[in-house]
């Protein structure tokens, strides 16, 4: 059996549980930041596709009032065997053409001079943290003078779709808590879906991998969850960005 097949085989006799996934890609991650009124925020998802080795770059502009990418978004560039002249380009090409697409969008809502900040942010390779709550302060001091606040992911079950059958036994979406507000206990759901949609793919989970939060609005949190979902050798994770707000 090739590499590839093997690699295959093995990703569908896994369970999702076991939080195994092999040969994946996982994708990383830029904030690129946020209109001056928080209205507006981007990010960027980069990598090199699993099986094929082509390195492809996402510039998502979400409309975090509505939780919409705005019109004409995102900007996907993905580098073929089509354009490659022996080996394929490398990953900063697909960036380079990626941030040239979204420059004039992005100077409209001058993202670049609002960068915003990580608050909080759980990679897949760090031990410890779980996988589905993420604590953190809105304001970036070394004496947190506000109360923290914990986010909480809950994964909910949807019926598998016929196109997923027999690649995914935890097929379905999720939904967000606040546990915590500024210090304070309290159980708020502030997302949650309805549906799952197609570009998910065939999910096999979820993780709440951050959190970023603008300069200038910090009731808003976008929460960065990375979809689990069956790629071409295995579990590839992906990055959605989700606004939220606290409760007054």
């Amino acid at each position: 059996m090739k590499p590839a097949a093997a690699c295959l085989a093995a990703a569908i006799s896994l369970t999702v549980t076991s939080g195994a996934a092999y040969c994946a890609d996982v994708s990383r991650i830029d904030i690129l930041g946020f209109s001056p009124d928080a209205k507006v925020f981007a990010f960027e998802e980069y990598g090199v596709q699993d099986g094929s080795g082509f390195p492809y770059s996402t510039i998502f502009v979400i409309d975090t009032v509505k939780d919409a990418y705005l019109p004409g978004t995102p900007y996907r560039v993905i580098l073929n065997d089509d354009e490659a002249d022996g080996a394929l380009p490398p990953v900063s090409e697909a960036r380079a053409r990626s941030a040239k697409a979204a420059q004039a969008l992005l100077e409209t809502y001058q993202i670049a001079e609002n960068p915003g900040f990580l608050a909080a942010f759980n990679p897949v390779s760090e031990i410890g943290p779980p996988d589905d709550e993420i604590s953190y302060y809105t304001i970036q001091l070394d004496r947190p003078i506000t109360g923290a606040y914990t986010l909480k992911l809950d994964q909910v079950a949807f019926s598998t779709p016929e196109r997923c059958q027999g690649l995914s036994d935890q097929f379905g979406g999720f939904k967000l808590r606040f546990t915590q507000q500024d210090g304070k206990p309290t159980d708020a759901t502030v997302y949650a879906d309805t549906r799952v949609p197609e570009s998910r793919g065939c999910v096999g989970g979820y993780r709440l991998g951050g959190v970023a939060l603008s300069d200038t609005d910090t009731s808003l949190h976008m929460a960065l969850v990375q979809v689990r979902s069956f790629g071409f050798e295995g579990y590839d994770l992906r990055w959605i960005a989700v606004p939220v707000r606290t409760l007054h």
